[in-house]
């Protein structure tokens, strides 16, 4: 079927109506769900197959994380759609408010390679639970795991509801060039401005999931046993390849050689003394992925690592010592385990350094300092992050997530999901059994003295 005719018939098929009843929504969401769980296993092959992941990450990071947004939705969606009632000014007596949310239709969702099932599943999620018909796109740098995505959609849901369109850049620019009622995008910043730039055509609303490069800030208060080691958690989860990653490392001088020797052990403990042999150690994607990474270390900085296999497309996690801003390393995102630390006198030139930068997605704060982690909270921009950890802040229903500026707009999770995938319409229900003459013409001074004793 081409692009063209299978948006069209989406939108057949969402003029019918049939997506509306919330009863509806649910039996699709329960269905999608009960398939996940029989595919499990063809899901992790893919993973593996494409990154290398293990199945303990692949359940926690990919699977584990679509089936509990599943839930949130399955327990909060019928809720959301009942109408929500609202404070009535005084001026529009007698008459009723109310919000109520509707679909907005046809929707694409684009998602990445990195986490390519949850990354894929979780917009639709939202976009199924809001009533939306759904074309998906997945990425063509992880094609198991696309393929995967094809098979399970089409065991649940006939194509003019929900399809998966596999392919490259030739199907991306087909797809944008459809008209959509929304477009959820996940992915570089680069891809993510031809995005809003075709969006614009269409005044297509958009949410941009993008990236960055994530600071992380240690100060000398930090308990660094512990910061070495979640640290060393959220760099090493799918070996970096991660868009909320900590990037690159701010580390108060007084402390930096005490955290570096901690931040080591903790490194070894989680990818063994071998990390290019060890077989639950995630790959890099793609061999132009790999020769990419292996490019940003200066081989005079490393204080360990280094090292790479382009035949498993493995790279040791890699610190890197007196790293500057002007390095390689520090003009793009990384997404890959090398570690640049950065020396810095105290929290405010971290957080100058911050601010001298584009907003990042994430940003993390490793302190026992409550009123600098309030003061840092207050003066930093950023998507979200955490206090004295790493990357958990996107591993719930209950806030949204999504970035800021450069790192993308709009976000999801639970109840962001479906506040993003449809459009809450607010109604005034006038009464008729009577009707003030204030607001017509002719206006008179008595008029205009009423109406300022209601509109001040």
């Amino acid at each position: 079927m081409q692009i063209e005719e299978l948006v069209q018939r989406q939108r057949a098929f969402y003029s019918t109506g049939t997506t509306l009843p919330v009863e509806f929504r649910m039996e699709a969401l329960k269905k999608l769900k009960a398939e996940i769980r029989a595919m499990e296993p063809e899901i992790n092959r893919a993973l593996e197959q494409d990154l290398g992941k293990s199945g303990m990450e692949s359940y926690m990071c990919e699977v584990g994380m679509t089936l509990s947004e599943l839930s949130d939705l399955l327990a909060h969606t019928p809720a959301y759609f009942r109408p929500h009632r609202a404070a009535t000014p005084l001026a529009q007596f007698h008459a009723s408010s109310f919000t109520l949310a509707e679909p907005y239709g046809v929707v694409l969702v684009m998602s990445p390679w990195n986490y390519p099932f949850m990354l894929t599943l979780e917009p639709l999620l939202g976009a199924i639970a809001c009533g939306n018909c759904c074309v998906v796109k997945p990425s063509a740098y992880a094609p198991n795991t696309s393929a995967v995505i094809k098979k399970l959609i089409e065991r649940c849901f006939p194509p003019e509801y929900v399809a998966v369109v596999e392919g490259g850049r030739q199907e991306n620019q087909a797809l944008l060039n459809q008209r959509f009622d929304y477009i959820f995008f996940t992915g570089g910043q680069k891809v993510g401005t031809e995005v809003l730039r075709h969006a614009a055509e269409y005044l297509t609303p958009v949410t941009l999931e993008l990236g960055g490069k994530s600071p992380c800030v240690v100060d000398h208060t930090a308990k660094l046993d512990l910061a070495a080691k979640r640290i060393a958690f959220g760099k090493l989860l799918n070996c970096g390849q991660t868009c909320v990653a900590p990037d690159y490392f701010l580390v108060e001088g007084s402390i930096e050689a005490e955290f570096i020797e901690k931040l080591k052990t903790a490194l070894e403990q989680m990818a063994g003394k071998e990390p290019l042999k060890n077989k639950d150690y995630v790959h890099m994607v793609s061999r132009k992925h790999y020769d990419r990474v292996m490019g940003l270390i200066d081989r005079e900085k490393v204080v360990c690592g280094g090292r790479g296999d382009p035949e498993s497309l493995r790279i040791e996690p890699t610190i890197l010592r007196n790293v500057t801003q002007e390095d390689p390393v520090m003009q793009e995102e990384i997404f890959g385990p090398l570690l640049p630390i950065l020396p810095v006198a105290d929290v405010e030139e971290a957080m100058e350094i911050i601010k001298s930068r584009e907003k990042p997605l994430a940003c993390y704060l490793f302190t026992e300092d409550r009123r600098v982690q309030d003061r840092f909270l207050r003066q930093v921009p950023f998507g979200g992050g955490c206090i004295n950890d790493t990357v958990i802040h996107l591993a719930t229903s209950h806030m949204g997530f999504g970035g800021v500026g450069a790192s993308g707009m709009g976000s999801y999770h639970g109840k962001k999901s479906l506040e993003t995938f449809s459009h809450s319409k607010s109604i005034v229900r006038k009464s008729t059994w009577m009707d003030l003459p204030i607001r017509y013409a002719p206006y008179t001074r008595a008029k205009e003295a009423l109406l300022r004793l209601f509109l001040r």
